[in-house]
């Protein structure tokens, strides 16, 4: 009897994959960004991002709000999308935003951030590739 592999492109996959084996996602985030320091602690948070008023936009991530930090204390959000939707770049920006805004506290200064880095591993081209003769 031959096992069947679940697609891990698919998102509820991939969700379970990398929350429930988080040495998994610091793998992955450390192999994507082989050139920075590697990643060592992995933490997956409320995977919702609430607004700070009632007309905010409500958000949830597509993989679990993961926090992944590295040396430098950078946080990650890791994402993987296999349909194209039309405003990936700028949702892909309001997560990130988003990201970092959390990590400061009250009274923490700008110098302080340490940063937020975006993962989105795509099953498209994010650009339309050139046509051929031109």
């Amino acid at each position: 009897m031959s096992a069947t592999l679940l697609d891990p492109g698919n998102d509820y996959v991939f969700k379970r994959l990398f929350a429930d084996a988080p040495v998994l996602l610091a793998d992955l985030i450390s192999a994507v960004r082989h050139d920075c320091p590697p990643v060592h602690e992995v933490q997956v948070l409320n995977p919702r991002i609430e607004p700070a008023d009632p007309y905010g936009k409500y958000i949830v991530l597509d993989l679990l709000d993961l926090l992944a930090r590295d040396a430098a204390g950078r946080h990650y959000n890791v994402e993987i999308q296999v349909r194209r939707c039309r405003d990936h770049s700028e949702r892909a920006a309001y997560y990130l935003a988003s990201t970092l805004a959390g990590q400061l506290e009250r009274g923490q200064g700008y110098a302080e951030l340490p940063g937020a880095v975006g993962i989105h591993l795509l099953d498209f081209s994010l650009y339309p590739l050139p046509q051929s003769g031109q």
